[in-house]
């Protein structure tokens, strides 16, 4: 594949964590796979010892789809045994690697240092209905705070706004599957 400069400069720029962003259909994927296929090959890092993060289950699991499949393409062409062993290792490890949503990722994080912020070890994310029934205990909540003192009445409307806005980007994204 023939790659822009920019995409270019995303797969070989080392020594750095980087954030891609860009419009739907410009090649991010293509573009993550190939940086993390080039980390794997020239030695930098296992693909288990990486943190992919993407916004949807969808994403992660194509993801992971195409680096298995770039893995098992780079496993079919000629190469010298080293790189072989590397790419089948990787392949293995592959299974196990972090490649999942932001959500997934703070979910994995609060279990492992649950104890360290005191989170009953058990918890759960919330289900959308109870999310529904939070928000509303949460509106109620600053209504009876903020409505009824008059000097933070501009500090309420202010309040009232954020809410709106994220209620309503909350649903708009929730429709789309995001």
């Amino acid at each position: 594949m023939a790659w822009t400069a920019d995409q270019s400069k995303a797969i070989h720029t080392v020594d750095k964590n980087l954030l891609v962003s860009a419009a739907a259909g410009s090649g991010k994927t293509a573009v993550l796979v190939e940086r993390i296929i080039q980390m794997i090959l020239n030695g930098t890092c296992d693909i288990d010892r990486m943190l992919v993060v993407t916004f949807t289950n969808a994403a992660a699991a194509e993801m992971r789809s195409r680096i298995n499949a770039t893995l098992s393409k780079k496993m079919s062409e000629d190469g010298d045994r080293t790189t072989l062993d590397r790419l089948e290792r990787q392949s293995i490890l592959l299974s196990g690697a972090s490649i999942m949503t932001v959500h997934a990722f703070c979910q994995m994080l609060l279990r492992r240092h649950f104890s360290k912020i005191e989170l009953d070890p058990k918890f759960r994310a919330a289900d959308e209905h109870e999310l529904n029934i939070f928000q509303q205990e949460i509106i109620e909540n600053v209504f009876e705070r903020h409505y009824t003192d008059p000097d933070n009445v501009e500090r309420f409307h202010l309040i009232i706004c954020v809410l709106i806005i994220a209620a309503l980007y909350y649903r708009h994204h929730r429709k789309k599957g995001r």
